[in-house]
Formats: structure tokens, C-alpha cells, sequence
């Protein structure tokens, strides 16, 4: 009978800051994770937490916390711990390339004693959903555009203003994202902007501006 970890490594992530609405907000998981690992009768060794897409085969390119989440889990010889598998993502390939990397994940949904089997399966489900959503907004967006409703194309005033408003929106949940790592830096006892800074360099978060390396003066004007 394999032996119950002592710990786990969490890691919460939305898509969107919007997405607390439909049950899967940051505090939702937190506490999915936290009653799990007390059922468990194990703590909670890290928080990450990200505001990323996880769409595609390719996530963890785009996804820092997630990367830095396997890394800890894998130096504490620790699962890592998620609410529900669509949290790490939904692309199968995706989550099969998760278990060949060796480190054991456990979805609060499943249980700790689901099978590679099972995570499959529902890996596979949770992709069918995505494109199933992807099919119905291709079908709202031709049945509109066959009613007369101009859509916006590139170049008009309207896409641009979109465009602008989707570059500040990656940009405010790429700093919440950050934000949300330095509270969980803060809780593990790093304080000065110094230390938080060097904290931040060695998990691979980037800077606003897209950089490696963090200063203090970064880290407080994010936190200003």
C-alpha cells in the first residue's frame, strides 16, 4: 500500500480574474487544496498560483508558476496538488506530458488514489469540452455575421481599442499573478524587497517588462 505523502505543493490557477464566478475563483481552490491535504492529514509545503490560459500542448512554456510549482515538488519528493485537472490544463497531450515528467500530481475531485488511467480519461473529456466551446463560439460568430452585425476587423478604430484593452489585460493579470507570488513569498517569511526580488529570479517569474532578473525598486513599484 504506498505510503500517504506528508506534504503537497499546490498550485491554483484562472484563466481570468472573472473566473471566480463560476466556482473556480483562486479562494475556491485554495480551499478545495487546504481541505483536502487536512483530510489527508498533510500541509500544504507552497502555494503557486498563476493567471494563465491553459490552453494548448505547449502551457508550460507560458505558465512560470506551474513550472516553478513542479520543480519544488520534485526537490520535496512531493505530489502536487490542484482543485481540478482542468487547473492544469486541457489539452491531453498536455497532461501525459505532466506524468512523464515524474512528478505525481492529485486532483482534490478524483481523490488521491485515482489511476494514470482515470487521469487520462478525464484529460480527454476535459479537451472534447474545450472544442466543443470553441465550435458553438464559431457557430455564434458566422450565424451573427449572416444577420448583418458588423464583427470589427484590424484596422478599424474598435479593433484597436480592443486590441489596447486586451494588452492591459494581460498586463493587470500578469502583475495579480506576480502580486499573488509575493504574498505567498511573504508568508513563507521573505520580507525585504531584496530577498523577494531574488526569491522571484530563482522561480522564473519575469518582470513587467519581460526580463529574468528583478530589483527591489521593481518590486516595490508592483506593490505601489
Amino acid at each position: 500500500m504506498p505510503t500517504k505523502p506528508a506534504a503537497f505543493v499546490s498550485y491554483l490557477r484562472v484563466s481570468t480574474a472573472k473566473q471566480g464566478a463560476k466556482g473556480l475563483g483562486i479562494e475556491a481552490q485554495r480551499a478545495a487544496v487546504e481541505t483536502f491535504a487536512a483530510q489527508e492529514s498533510a500541509s500544504i509545503a507552497a502555494e503557486y498560483v498563476e493567471v494563465e490560459t491553459g490552453k494548448g500542448s505547449d502551457a508550460l512554456e507560458r505558465r512560470p508558476q506551474l513550472a516553478a510549482a513542479l520543480a519544488h515538488a520534485r526537490r520535496l519528493k512531493a505530489p502536487v496538488l490542484v482543485a481540478k485537472l482542468c487547473r492544469l490544463g486541457r489539452d491531453v497531450h498536455f497532461i501525459s506530458g505532466l506524468m512523464a515528467n515524474r512528478v505525481p500530481f492529485v486532483v482534490t475531485e478524483l481523490g488521491a488514489d485515482a489511476d494514470p488511467f482515470l487521469l487520462h480519461l478525464y484529460a480527454s473529456l476535459a479537451e472534447k469540452e474545450r472544442e466543443m466551446i470553441s465550435q458553438r463560439t464559431k457557430v455564434a460568430l458566422a450565424a451573427a455575421k449572416r444577420a448583418g452585425r458588423k464583427l470589427g476587423t484590424a484596422g478599424t478604430p474598435k479593433a484597436a481599442a480592443r486590441a489596447r484593452a486586451a494588452r492591459s489585460e494581460q498586463a493587470r493579470k500578469a502583475n495579480a499573478t506576480t502580486r499573488a507570488v509575493i504574498a505567498e513569498i511573504r508568508r513563507a517569511g521573505v520580507t525585504t524587497l531584496k530577498a523577494i526580488a531574488q526569491e522571484l529570479e530563482l522561480r522564473g517569474v519575469r518582470t513587467p517588462a519581460g526580463r529574468s532578473t528583478w530589483a527591489p525598486a521593481q518590486v516595490s513599484r508592483l506593490l505601489g
